[in-house]
């Protein structure tokens, strides 16, 4: 049965206000309330692919918002495959895919949005970011180490690197950020994959068991797993600062992965909608323009 209103699909995981917000009340592997199984998952996936390629051609059309989805996760959640899957039925021309990885020198010598911002998508087009700035509030606030390569100036407006208010003021001017992209037309989507620790396991010893995906394991991804309790608070904390109407998280229930991809699919397939694209209107001169390049046709 096809999905009819992707919004109220979603709406178990969509998350627009914080103040509350704990990941321990996000079951990883709920289906949202949703009587659906696997092979019903994937029809109705090919649909939804069909329906976003349309929401990106009006997008494209009108020229007038862009739309940013920011995918975050741990290790083996998924992030790779969900864009394969999810994105695979749109236009290669309207989309944008940019992973973040440690940051380079140049990117160290400036702030921490900098290398992020310069990999906006421009309007009429889907940008997507694999990590982003929120590593930034995850990865650095589990390893503060990493903060001696940003060298940060004790300048008398933030708090001491590191510190307890260091990290809230990153939030905030996240939070600030989006805010600002949001009232400029780009249209903001969170993703956390939330995947279970026992279910990274299975897929972490999957990489090491199957030779044809060697080469996707990383032994890091394993001793990262000692900090686990350290990411699920600091992803508490994100989410609780930077949630927002304009900015909702989608806490996606990743241990399904073809349930995770759906439920993606119809967050995208929601948000756009709630865009009201439409093709541009043309003027009456663009119109009396475009019947006398016709006539001029049907003559030659």
């Amino acid at each position: 049965m096809p999905i009819d209103n992707a919004a109220k699909f979603v709406a178990p995981f969509r998350v627009t206000n914080g103040r509350k917000f704990s990941l321990a009340d996000h079951a990883c592997d709920s289906l949202g309330g949703h009587a659906i199984d696997k092979e019903e998952s994937k029809a109705l996936l090919e649909e939804g692919k069909v329906k976003l390629k349309k929401l990106q051609e009006l997008l494209y059309a009108a020229d007038q918002w862009s739309v940013l989805m920011i995918l975050q996760a741990m290790d083996a959640a998924g992030k790779d495959s969900t864009i394969e899957h999810v994105m695979s039925g749109v236009n290669p021309q309207g989309c944008q895919v940019h992973s973040f990885k440690a940051p380079s020198p140049e990117e160290l010598d400036h702030d921490f949005l900098w290398r992020t911002a310069k990999a906006l998508p421009e309007r009429g087009r889907i940008g997507i970011h694999n990590r982003s700035y929120y590593e930034e509030v995850l990865v650095v606030r589990v390893h503060p180490e990493f903060l001696g390569a940003q060298r940060l100036p004790e300048n008398g407006f933030g708090k001491k690197a590191g510190s307890e208010k260091f990290w809230e003021e990153r939030l905030e001017a996240i939070a600030d950020h989006e805010r600002h992209l949001a009232r400029s037309g780009t249209r903001i989507m969170k993703f956390f994959l939330h995947v279970s620790k026992d279910e990274q396991k299975e897929r972490q010893l999957e990489r090491i068991d199957d030779p044809a995906k060697n080469w996707k394991f990383n032994a890091r991804d394993v001793a990262e797993r000692g900090h686990w309790d350290a990411y699920m608070a600091a992803y508490d904390a994100a989410i609780r600062a930077t949630a927002a109407p304009h900015a909702p998280w989608y806490v996606i229930p990743a241990d399904r992965k073809w349930f995770m991809r759906l439920a993606v699919m119809q967050a995208i397939i929601a948000e756009m909608e709630s865009l009201d694209l439409a093709f541009p209107t043309l003027s009456a001169e663009a119109t009396k323009k475009l019947a006398e390049a016709r006539k001029a046709l049907l003559e030659s």
